[in-house]
């Protein structure tokens, strides 16, 4: 045994020391406070080497996405047709489309056009012809090869009326001709500014659908079971004993043409309500919702560990008059006082809980080279009511304005979504105010397409139109348009219109092509042929542990999704 009270001890009794054996007696020695000390000094020892190894390593790495994770998305709906020429009618599906197919250009971050499938292109000179050419080694899901034939084909089939593609009516007066296998020539009739945006839309697989005769291209497995040149690879769905699709798993493309994802699997759920939405997602059961309303947003019981990510998109909504059904909204002054009767800042505050702009034309705030000179006819009841004295629309029986016996009353239809109920509800309170009586008519979208909007047997239609950051209105107010199916829902006909629309369509430099719009602003906030009530914010809550999320503008719901091949959850840390 070593003798601790020795004057000298050697180097070799010194480690022998520093043995667990000695080191057990040597505590021996020590009282209470001596032994709290000592390990109080052990402890700062080892805090402070593994801090500064932790700060080395910190600065001398950096942290980066890493391949792998799950994300799981919930959405409204039911997928019916998982296909880019069928989508457009449903969010589910496309939504589904975005992930699984390609473009030939896609928009970015920031809503402006990019290459996708396209590595180039060139504009003539006389602004009539598109030369694309392809990116090199492009693959389907099934490992086929992707080329022009296949391009060639999904433009063809969106052109055939047999098709039935909501798409068609936007590729009317196009011819394409295949130059070799990666090169594609577009030839318009006239020029066209917004053809590039045609240019987004999903392309089919040649040797998957040319079998498939047109009849029966909206009833093949393939719309549920689909093969595309997305991100990501559809995997497997689920259904519920009657049939109705509860999931979709899709799995990341190792192929894709872009940078692979780096989460791998992608699934989406779908619910019937924003209740059940809602539910799941407060119990983890989903990482993000697609477009929940603003009254939801109080009712998310997990906003730590979630983001809130809000998206402007270029769509409004308005009510349009049909005033060849109702005779009071066919005098321009009733459609006059109705405007000055709107508070749209309650509609705004009370239905989208402040996440919403006040609009007053078919062209949005945030469009700022359109603002103008316009007839905008902010809330004023006082004003309301003295046009409708000036007008001899008089107060009857009940407060009710009539003139020669025909009483000022028109019925309001909506889609049944809360927003728009409830925007209807507040319209007809606030009207009453003013000796106006409005009928509200809440309807499923089936209904009301079918047997309201197509026909046009409405007196006023409470309804969003979705435009695009380079927009082309000529579908929503031009004569021509008036009957399905068009989309000029108050059946709009007006000759200085109908040209500057024209023109504006063939004018390539944007400086003219705005100066026409803001001509046409003039004559529709000057006819009042709809009023224009706002332009909500999209609402996106979604899992922080989803990261790589830069979306700030998207041209439609689905656009969420234009850079998700790199959003990650996974994490690695690499030398600087």
């Amino acid at each position: 045994m070593i003798n601790f009270n020795a004057k000298y001890i050697s180097i070799k009794e010194k480690i022998r020391l520093l043995s667990p054996r000695n080191l057990f007696h040597l505590s021996k020695l020590l009282n209470f406070k001596e032994k709290l000390f000592v390990l109080l000094l052990v402890f700062v020892v080892l805090a402070s080497l593994f801090f500064w190894l932790y700060y080395l390593y910190s600065n001398l790495t950096i942290s980066v996405p890493r391949k792998g994770g799950i994300y799981t998305e919930g959405i409204i709906g039911q997928p019916n047709y998982i296909n880019p020429l069928l989508a457009q009618a449903s969010e589910a599906d496309s939504d589904l489309s975005q992930l699984i197919f390609s473009g030939l250009l896609k928009y970015d971050k920031d809503g402006n056009l990019v290459n996708d499938l396209a590595a180039s292109y060139e504009i003539s000179e006389n602004q009539s012809e598109y030369t694309v050419h392809l990116k090199q080694n492009l693959k389907w899901h099934d490992g086929s090869p992707l080329t022009a034939d296949d391009v060639f084909f999904t433009v063809n089939a969106i052109k055939d009326p047999m098709y039935k593609s909501p798409l068609r009516q936007a590729w009317q007066g196009i011819e394409i001709r295949q130059a070799d296998e990666n090169t594609l020539v577009f030839s318009l009739k006239s020029p066209y500014f917004g053809f590039l945006d045609n240019l987004t839309a999903g392309i089919l697989p040649k040797h998957i659908w040319e079998n498939i005769s047109p009849d029966k291209f909206a009833l093949t497995e393939y719309n549920l079971r689909p093969i595309g040149s997305g991100p990501f690879v559809f995997s497997d769905l689920n259904k519920d004993s009657e049939g109705n699709i509860l999931s979709y798993e899709l799995q990341s493309f190792a192929d894709y043409h872009d940078v692979m994802p780096y989460i791998s699997r992608f699934n989406l759920n779908f619910y019937q309500n924003e209740e059940s939405l809602l539910q799941a997602f407060n119990k983890k059961e989903i990482d993000g919702m697609s477009n929940i309303s603003p009254n939801s947003l109080q009712d998310i019981k997990t906003k730590k560990s979630a983001d809130i990510h809000e998206f402007v998109m270029p769509r409004y909504y308005a009510l349009f008059f049909n005033q060849t059904k109702n005779l009071p909204l066919a005098d321009k002054k009733v459609r006059e006082a109705l405007a000055w009767g709107v508070n749209r800042q309650e509609i705004i505050d009370s239905v989208l809980k402040g996440k919403g702009t006040a609009i007053f034309s078919p062209f949005l705030p945030q469009m700022e080279e359109y603002e103008n000179d316009i007839s905008k006819y902010d809330f004023n009841i006082d004003k309301a009511r003295e046009v409708l004295d000036a007008a001899g629309w008089k107060e009857g029986d009940g407060g009710i304005r009539e003139k020669n016996k025909t009483k000022l009353e028109f019925d309001i239809y909506a889609l049944d979504w809360p927003e728009l109920a409830q925007t209807a509800d507040i319209l007809k309170n606030q009207w009453s105010k003013i000796g106006v009586s409005a009928n509200v008519n809440v309807l499923a979208v089936s209904d009301l397409q079918q047997n309201y909007i197509r026909p046009r047997e409405y007196d006023s239609l409470l309804f969003g139109q979705a435009l695009s950051f380079n927009p082309d209105p000529y579908f929503f107010w031009h004569s021509s348009q008036k009957r399905d199916p068009g989309l000029n829902l108050s059946l709009f006909e007006d000759k200085k219109a109908d040209e500057l629309l024209e023109s504006a369509r063939m004018e390539v430099n944007k400086e003219k092509r705005v100066e026409n719009y803001r001509e046409l602003q003039k004559i529709i906030t000057s006819e009042i042929p709809a009023l224009f009530l706002y332009s909500n914010t999209y609402l996106y809550p979604v899992n922080q542990k989803v990261k790589g999320l830069t979306v700030r503008n998207i041209n439609a719901p689905s656009w969420r999704f234009a850079d998700v091949n790199m959003w990650y959850i996974k994490t690695k840390r690499v030398k600087k």
